[in-house]
């Protein structure tokens, strides 16, 4: 049997764990610099704010009865670790297959006993981390999310249901969902389906696997076989190495100044260089752009990007920067007012692969080795004690490129100046 436990409205959970003030109101947190809204509380979905919407398009009187905050992504990241580190105590096999989403394997465990061993690990994880979830069983990971939906929205089940692919009530249910609700259908699809007289779970279900393939592709041909309780959907695609690698970010303001884009290409360069030495990979070249804000016509508009080949493959956060400082150089145009800029990591290789150009030069292994020790130092130390502990240059505290995040909370979990403090 597989288990999806999804963390029910997570950005807001985490904001509530420390600060319960914030229980049974309607709260929202924005996406970066604060542009629209990404995630709701049940409270605020029931006032009608709909998902990115943005907070100066809701109507005052709603507005006033929101609580809105800013992202705070580090605090996110690691209660999600938190969770997924009490998942880790009920079952071996755990995909992580989002922030606030993982799959369980349950295999070899008694049928009969699944439902009250996902109760005590949900009071667990709630009761260590705070954050309420939903467990949603069945046999195959496509049940299992329609299972977890209802675990979540219908109160019988208290947060735990599972879904036998052959019930009456599974056909019942599958009778009256539509296919728009089925992980891995998109509109399109379904819109496609609709000319074959598909419309609803059930009748997906009940169709013809080989027929689908030819019409639409595999992955629809599988989500039949997942309706029917047959697992066949590999997540192995989410732990794929990449074949690119982008870092991009909208300034919190715009600006002119090229320091400002010098600091943030560096930081998108190594930040960069960071996620491509997780799946141990090379890059042999990057692409860097820079572009200012189209919707503001008042201003002069520029778009420019350029690829700056590394003279060898490479993973080491200096050679990402300075191949970037490089393109930079040739990209910026003075009097312009800059709303963006970014860094791609191309043409990515493991270090089996790589391929020398004719005009390329060759590291000798000592360099590399030595090298490659001390980005693993580096990343370690920024695993070990908070992002940004040892980086390439120290950024100036009135630069614009750095995120507006207004109402952001403290990061609690991850910032020793921002713990929470106990007062008795």
């Amino acid at each position: 049997m597989i288990a999806l436990v999804d963390c029910n409205n997570f950005y807001v959970s985490c904001e509530r764990v420390f600060q319960p003030h914030l229980e049974r109101k309607p709260v929202g947190v924005m996406s970066n610099n604060d542009g629209c809204v990404i995630a709701r509380s049940q409270e605020i979905k029931d006032l009608g704010v709909p998902m990115g919407m943005p907070p100066h398009k809701m109507e005052p009187h709603i507005r006033k009865q929101c609580i809105l905050l800013s992202s705070n992504y580090a605090l996110y990241g690691d209660m999600s670790r938190r969770v997924t580190d009490v998942l880790s105590q009920h079952t071996p096999h755990v995909d992580v297959y989002s922030i606030d989403e993982s799959f369980l394997s349950f295999e070899g465990f008694p049928t009969e006993t699944l439902v009250d061993r996902c109760q005590a690990m949900r009071y667990q994880v709630r009761r260590d981390t705070g954050i309420p979830v939903s467990v949603g069983i069945s046999t195959s990971k496509t049940l299992a999310k329609i299972a977890n939906h209802r675990a979540k929205k219908e109160p019988g089940f208290d947060g735990v249901m599972i879904m036998e692919p052959h019930s009456n009530d599974t056909r019942a249910f599958l009778q009256q969902l539509p296919v728009t609700e089925i992980w891995g259908v998109a509109g399109r699809c379904a819109a496609r389906l609709r000319t074959l007289g598909i419309e609803t779970a059930w009748q997906l279900r009940e169709s013809s696997p080989k027929h689908l393939r030819k019409h639409f592709s595999v992955v629809m041909e599988r989500v039949v076989y997942e309706l029917r309780g047959e697992d066949c959907i590999p997540l192995d695609d989410m732990t794929q190495p990449k074949q690119q690698i982008m870092v991009s970010r909208s300034f919190g303001r715009l600006t002119q100044n090229k320091t400002d884009l010098r600091e943030a290409i560096r930081t998108h360069a190594s930040r960069a260089g960071e996620k491509l030495r997780k799946q141990g990979g090379l890059a042999q070249a990057i692409l860097v752009f820079v572009r200012t804000n189209r919707f503001r016509t008042d201003l002069p508009s520029y778009s420019k990007s350029i690829v700056v080949p590394l003279s060898h493959a490479s993973c080491d956060s200096r050679d990402l920067v300075q191949a970037a400082m490089a393109g930079l150089e040739q990209i910026f145009k003075s009097g312009i007012w800059y709303q963006k800029c970014g860094v791609m990591l191309m043409d990515l290789c493991d270090h089996h692969n790589e391929q020398l150009g004719l005009l390329g030069e060759q590291q000798s292994d000592e360099k590399r080795q030595r090298n490659e020790r001390l980005m693993a130092t580096l990343d370690k130390l920024n695993r070990e004690h908070g992002k940004n502990t040892v980086r390439l240059g120290m950024p100036r505290k009135t630069n614009a490129w750095e995120l507006r995040c207004e109402h952001r909370t403290p990061r609690y979990t991850t910032n020793w100046k921002e713990l929470a403090c106990v007062q008795t």
